[in-house]
């Protein structure tokens, strides 16, 4: 095979790697290991890659694959390492739990314990409890409404399966219960120190007067949270040892009093636990086996599992996995949720949010989700994976689906001088030819996009997609050729366009909130709300219904 053929092979299946656009670094590495005398003239190869690969990242995807099968190569497969969740130690009936907040729906970064809970459930025969966890949060975080629905909504979305349904808000007199016990047993009392003082005690391990009342005086002070001290008086507090290695780990509030009104519970009841007290009971009188949570909730393991050992009650299974970033992109529930309770963001579904409702709406398929959640396993190791992972794990089951349509973004007319009449035919689905084909009577004028008009150069061939090739010369645009193999020896740029006649005008929905408007083939006209398509050279998208579509990745 000679250097020019080399080249072609490695910057295809490059490209076929990287979403259709091959990385000059890596296609040299390529041929240099095939070719090692081609490494004698590295500028030259260095030209021939750069002019190869210039051609092939103007290609579509569909044009690449036809050009990959032509050639008759394909990527060496190299065996993985088979990706999924390990195996547990799993008791009999095993019992899992998700307890999110509800603040706002579930977001990508939600999504990995739900996910990862239910695999498990599913796995062995268990159940998967759903415990909204809705004690009162503070100011800065607090409950929505909507979000109980919203949460649901997910869940749904993602195939997974509850058992039951626990709101925490409707469990205060189970709680209330075990402080009493916990008081009755000496390991709990109520304290009146400011926020100050006890975060200063607890930083230099000093015991407040208050953690020596007697059993009686702390009944009794419980009895007045209850019933008389209003918010900011009085707290109820575990006793642990004050001289700890960690102070976060001294004296831990239990319970403090919130006058705030609830949404579900009004304001029946203002002394509430915080989350490990309540997480130690549930889990508990749950009967929970197994606990899968991130590795920023290991103090709160600690505490419960003190809290079991008061009461002398056997340990759930716990495994703490590292947190998730994901590269590229940056969600804040509390900014989403201020962004959309002051109008500025279209709903709960606006793609900035990065909620569940937001990826099923851009056509995100919840299988590539769960894959996405899957493939980050259980390490305690905190993972940076790239937004397109998920992109990767979608398109393999949305590409096939996806039938093919042209759009035109800031649409320019232009006028190829020369041009003949003829109608122009294309694959619905360049692997489905029993799709058929979408035709356009076509004859001097086209419709291209902004984009390309403005890097028309003069004494360039570039060619319409499966329609001819043109060339610029003194300002003008003129008729050259229709065959495609001329393009490909001498072409500087292959471009999607539109015959200018009256066309459907759309929207185009991104994922940063940013609107794209355009024209569409004709064709559009016959798909329906849900349906996703793809937009030649430029990404899929899902239809939304009324002319606008919301864009799901490249």
């Amino acid at each position: 095979m000679d250097i020019e053929k080399t080249i072609e092979k490695y910057a295809l299946l490059n490209a076929s790697k990287y979403n259709g656009k091959a990385n000059p670094g890596a296609v040299i590495g390529s041929v240099i290991k095939e070719k090692p005398k081609a490494k004698g003239n590295m500028k030259e190869l260095s030209r021939k890659v750069n002019e190869t690969i210039k051609k092939i990242n103007s290609m579509s995807l569909d044009e690449q694959r036809i050009e990959i099968e032509k050639l008759g190569i394909s990527e060496d497969k190299k065996e993985k390492k088979e990706k999924g969740l390990p195996e547990l130690s799993i008791k009999k009936n095993p019992v899992f739990r998700i307890a999110p907040y509800p603040s706002g729906p579930l977001h990508i970064g939600n999504a990995k314990q739900l996910v990862i809970n239910d695999e498990y459930a599913k796995r062995y025969n268990g159940k998967l409890i759903l415990v909204y966890d809705d004690t009162i949060g503070s100011d800065e975080k607090n409950i929505t409404k909507e979000a109980y629905d919203l949460i649901l909504q997910g869940i749904k979305y993602l195939g997974c399966n509850i058992d039951n349904a626990i709101y925490k808000s409707e469990r205060l007199h189970i709680y209330y219960k075990f402080a009493l016990e916990l008081i009755k047993k000496g390991k709990a009392y109520v304290c009146f120190c400011s926020s100050e003082k006890l975060r200063e005690n607890r930083s230099k391990g000093i015991e407040c007067p208050c953690r020596n009342n007697s059993v009686e005086k702390n009944v009794e002070e419980w009895q007045n949270m209850l019933t008389k001290y209003k918010e900011g008086e009085a707290i109820l507090r575990i006793k642990t040892d004050m001289k700890h290695k960690n102070p976060a780990f001294r004296d831990r509030v239990l319970f403090r009093i919130s006058e705030r009104k609830h949404p579900r519970v009004k304001n029946n009841f203002k002394v509430w636990p915080l989350l490990e007290f309540s997480w130690a009971i549930d889990d508990h009188e749950l009967g929970i086996t197994n606990i899968i949570r991130g590795k920023d909730l290991m103090m709160e393991t600690e505490m419960e599992k003190y809290i079991w050992d008061i009461f002398g009650w056997n340990h759930p299974d716990v495994i703490h996995t590292g947190l998730v970033q994901i590269e590229g992109i940056k969600i804040s529930k509390s900014k989403s949720k201020k962004e959309v309770l002051e109008g500025i963001y279209m709903g709960w579904d606006d793609p900035r949010t990065w909620s569940l409702q937001s990826l099923e709406r851009r056509g995100i398929m919840a299988e590539a989700v769960r894959r996405f959640c899957i493939n980050s396993g259980l390490s305690a190791n905190e993972v940076t994976l790239p937004i397109e992972a998920l992109y990767s794990e979608n398109r393999k089951l949305i590409e096939m689906q996806a039938n093919r349509y042209f759009f035109v973004d800031e649409p320019v007319k232009i006028k190829i001088e020369g041009a003949p009449s003829q109608k122009v035919s294309l694959l619905a689905h360049p692997d489905y030819l029993k799709r058929g084909k979408r035709t356009f009577d076509v004859k001097d004028e086209f419709f291209i996009s902004k984009n390309d008009y403005g890097k028309l150069k003069e004494k360039k061939l570039y060619r319409l997609m499966d329609c001819l090739n043109f060339i610029k010369k003194n300002g003008k645009l003129f008729f050259d050729s229709f065959e495609y193999e001329k393009y490909k020896e001498k072409g500087d740029r292959i471009m999607h366009y539109l015959p200018a006649s009256k066309l459907p005008e759309i929207e185009v929905v991104f994922e940063d909130g940013c609107i794209k408007k355009g024209l569409a083939e004709e064709g559009i006209k016959n798909i329906k709300a849900g349906d996703i398509i793809q937009f030649e050279r430029f990404g899929y998208c899902r239809y939304d219904g009324k002319n606008v579509f919301w864009f799901t990745h490249k």
